[in-house]
């Protein structure tokens, strides 16, 4: 445990470095860019040394390894953010503990979790994903809704009870014109940010970037990053 406490304090320090000095770069506050973890494949022992490291933002991305390992950590004071695609069957579990939902891109999807979020007598802040690979009316290849979309969508969970929309989501396509193009995709969903939050001022978290393009994000404005293996290493699949 002290090895891997150690491991993980010294990969959380050069992310911050990272960030920092992104930060910099790009004349912004440090404590505008706030970092979440992704722990998913890793193990509740590895969240609480987070927690103990100062992490206070955790993302998930599949509910069956989520919602044990939410269980096992309930004592900490953590926010929990799922970043996967969610199936609706999964939404009354995901309800239970996420704070916010980060992969909100359909119809279907909002009235879901506003259902959920209505029985379980909580509120649910909820991030759109857009995808920039995904023709109009069809979704990413890694799950979002084509940028067409945005302002239905957006408008269907101003609408829905136990839901708060707090702003957009992507991550960096693998296909499409923005494909290799990091921070001009980043930029792009700035500029959605942009227009949603004329009417909605309210909706300005921008979550973008990951280990291999922080960087890009942060000079592009994004608000939040979604840190995993930079911090968490490449170890095997657990379980």
């Amino acid at each position: 445990m002290t090895d891997r406490r150690t491991e993980l304090a010294e990969n959380l320090a050069r992310v911050e470095e990272r960030i920092a000095a992104a930060c910099a770069a790009a004349g912004r506050a440090r404590e505008d860019v706030t970092l979440i973890v992704v722990t998913k494949t890793y193990p509740a022992s590895d969240v609480r040394i987070l927690a103990e490291l100062g992490v206070r933002h955790v993302a998930e991305n599949r509910d069956q390894d989520a919602a044990p390992k939410a269980a096992a950590c309930a004592d900490l004071d953590l926010t929990w953010h799922f970043v996967g695609q969610l199936q609706t069957n999964k939404v009354r579990s995901v309800a239970g503990y996420a704070q916010v939902v980060q992969s909100v891109d359909r119809l279907k999807l909002v009235s879901a979790l506003s259902s959920a979020a209505v029985r379980a007598e909580r509120e649910l802040d909820c991030l759109l994903q857009v995808a920039l690979d995904a023709e109009a009316g069809e979704r990413g290849e890694r799950g979002g809704v084509a940028p067409e979309g945005v302002e239905e969508l957006a408008a269907a969970v101003d609408d829905a009870p136990g839901l708060r929309l707090r702003g957009l989501m992507t991550v960096a396509p693998l296909a499409g014109p923005y494909a290799g193009r990091q921070r001009a995709a980043f930029e792009r969903l700035m500029e959605f940010s942009s227009h949603l939050r004329v009417n909605r001022p309210a909706a300005n978290m921008v979550s973008a970037g990951m280990s291999a393009d922080l960087e890009d994000a942060v000079a592009a404005g994004a608000t939040h990053v979604r840190i995993g293996t930079a911090v968490l290493g490449v170890r095997p699949r657990l379980g």
